[in-house]
């Protein structure tokens, strides 16, 4: 990673901790700010940090935010309808430019998420605070840099197979439960130009981004996520003539020397 500061915006639904009082009382401002919190502390002067919800103007997600973004971290559980169509949109089209995208706990059916995968995206649950096990497959991926094996999560909804998504381009982790249930936890998925991590534990019942290595996990995966702004652009349609392909080899064709054979 280079010396430049990532611009990183996590974004939260942030209606949980409006509604009700159990929620509130572990996430005094809101899980983003406990998300945004462990991004700094981890990251430090690599990563300006802020935040937007879903009842900001636009949702937070202009396109001047959008075009300063490095990175969006997403939660979301309650409202994925209530997210205009038009800023899903204008989301997809900055992620398929190059913006990194951080997918978070039942974000996995949010409106840009489900987009990007192109499938339902659903999966097995059941909310009885279970213990979850993090296992890390992919120990070398910068991701699970300086993460425990496994990370202990003391309470926590079950997340289970089947998880309805394309299969991950690297799979990091994957979590276990108490019922026998297993789950990919940690994957990653390529976009046009734009890199996708979903990483699952975060049930707003349970103090979980409050968990130093829970919190590790997401920085890691913010600065793998990082694009290059300088290339920051969608994918586009190119044509090209046969001679540019040969410019510069002295090369006019395979028929070309066939008399002077």
């Amino acid at each position: 990673m280079n010396a430049r500061t990532l611009n990183v915006l996590v974004w939260g639904e942030n209606r949980h901790e409006q509604v009700e009082p159990h929620v509130r009382e572990i996430y005094p401002d809101g899980m983003h700010n406990a998300i945004r919190r462990g991004i700094e502390a981890r990251l430090g002067e690599r990563a300006k940090v802020s935040t937007a919800t879903l009842d900001d103007p636009e949702h937070g997600l202009t396109e001047e935010v959008l075009a300063g973004t490095d990175v969006l971290t997403w939660w979301g559980h309650a409202a994925h309808a209530e997210v205009a169509d038009e800023v899903v949109e204008r989301v997809h089209r900055h992620v398929l430019s190059g913006m990194g995208l951080v997918v978070l706990h039942s974000g996995h059916w949010s409106k840009i998420f489900t987009k990007l995968m192109g499938t339902t995206c659903t999966l097995r649950w059941r909310s009885e605070n279970d213990r979850e096990l993090i296992w890390t497959v992919n120990p070398t991926h910068p991701i699970a840099r300086g993460v425990p094996h496994p990370i202990e999560i003391p309470a926590q909804e079950m997340y289970g197979e089947f998880f309805d998504i394309p299969t991950p381009d690297e799979l990091i982790f994957i979590s276990s439960f108490t019922g026998g249930e297993v789950f990919r936890s940690g994957c990653t998925f390529r976009r046009g130009n734009g890199k996708i991590f979903y990483f699952s534990p975060g049930d707003q019942d349970y103090p979980v981004y409050h968990h130093p290595d829970v919190l590790q996990v997401i920085a890691n995966g913010v600065e793998w996520a990082a694009g290059d702004p300088d290339r920051r652009a969608l994918p586009t349609l190119l044509r090209y003539e046969m001679g540019d392909f040969f410019n510069g080899h002295g090369y006019r064709g395979a028929m070309h020397n066939k008399d002077a054979e």
